[in-house]
This record gives C-alpha cells, structure tokens and sequence, in this order.
C-alpha cells in the first residue's frame, strides 16, 4: 500500500489493530523488531482485568526515517491474519 504523502509530515505514526492477540502478537512483534530502529514511540493497548484479558488490541508507533519506512511496514503488517495496520499523518 503506497500512500500519496503530498506534504512531508513531522510525525509518522502508524497505528495497529491486532482481532487476536495470541495468534498474531508473535509475528507483529517481529516485524516490529526488524523495524525498531526506526520506531521512536510504541504504545500498546488492550482491555484488562483480574479475570480478563482481551484477545484485541491496538498499538500506536511513531516512526522515524520518513514515509516510505512506515509504508514497507504497514504493507508487511497487512498481510498477517487477524491484523491491521493504518498510517496518520500530523503535518
């Protein structure tokens, strides 16, 4: 997924809606691990209690080393099941 970027934005930030976290939690942190260089903020968010653990979750990075980084990403992170990824740009 090649997004039209038509202004350089300050910020990237890519957001990541995983359906099912004990399924696809182990190859999203691998990609995320690939990219960590490029990943300045990560911050995760899923629905807890003392009697339960939601199976979805969201994750919201801000990036580093421009658009077409965060675009390779979104595209490998879109081809796993269950798993969703969107790119925001903050001009």
């Amino acid at each position: 997924m090649n997004i039209s970027h038509d202004a350089t934005p300050k910020m990237n930030i890519v957001a990541i809606k995983i359906a099912n976290r004990s399924a696809g939690a182990t190859k999203v942190q691998q990609l995320l691990t690939q990219y960590g260089c490029y990943i300045k903020t990560r911050i995760g968010f899923h629905h807890t209690a003392e009697d339960h653990c939601a199976e979805d979750g969201l994750i919201i990075l801000q990036m580093v080393g421009g658009c077409e980084v965060a675009d390779e990403l979104i595209d490998k992170l879109n081809v796993l099941e269950q798993v969703q990824a969107k790119y925001v740009a903050f001009p």
